[in-house]
């Protein structure tokens, strides 16, 4: 469960930049270009977090290991719909 949290503690960091990386774009400190891709960044890797919490509470659930889950790649979990 311990590393539960810091995953969802990840999340909650990226997402808390998500919303910095709209804040500069509104105040004119980035540009669109930049936030699109810093903001295409934090979405795949908020993709594979999401993916391994659901992993490993998959795991858990059915009497494995949670600690077995690893996070897959980008191109995997951005290859099937959630």
């Amino acid at each position: 469960m311990e590393q539960d949290q810091r995953i969802l503690a990840r999340i909650a960091e990226m997402v808390e930049d998500e919303h910095r990386l709209r804040e500069a774009l509104a105040a004119g400190e980035i540009d669109s270009d930049t936030e699109q891709q810093r903001l295409g960044h934090l979405e795949r890797e908020l993709d594979q977090c999401w993916d391994l919490l659901r992993q490993r509470r998959a795991k858990a659930e059915f009497g494995e290991n949670p600690d077995e889950a690893r996070v897959r790649s980008e191109s995997e979990v951005e290859g099937y719909e959630g």
